[in-house]
């Protein structure tokens, strides 16, 4: 059982989709200006992904989403994870491995 908060205004995908191949240690997204460590993609190879709570360019935790966590939907549609729940689906979960999201945020 991990904590996850999912996209804000219902924007993380519902369906049946498999760990895809793209993972990493940390990405930076300059649109954002957000990034994460961590991340494993599930669905469109690096779209929606698996990643820990964003941080800022400097790889510190925004506070302000950090305190969202297993509390409330604060993504763009990936799911975050704690640090060390996010570390053992990076280095435990093989590609191909199947991922089902249903169900809606209930507070």
């Amino acid at each position: 059982e991990m904590y996850a908060s999912t996209g804000k205004n219902d924007t993380t995908p519902r369906g049946t989709y498999y760990i895809e191949n793209e993972r990493g240690e940390y990405f930076y997204t300059q649109p954002l200006k957000l990034g994460a460590h961590y991340y494993t993609s599930f669905l469109d190879h690096g779209v929606y992904l698996f990643h820990t709570t964003p941080t800022d360019e400097n790889k510190v935790v925004v506070p302000s989403i950090a305190k969202t966590l297993g509390r409330e939907p604060s993504s763009h549609g990936c799911v975050h994870l704690s640090d060390p729940d996010c570390k053992w689906v990076y280095d435990k979960v093989p590609a191909g491995t199947k991922v089902v999201i249903h169900g809606t945020f209930k507070s």
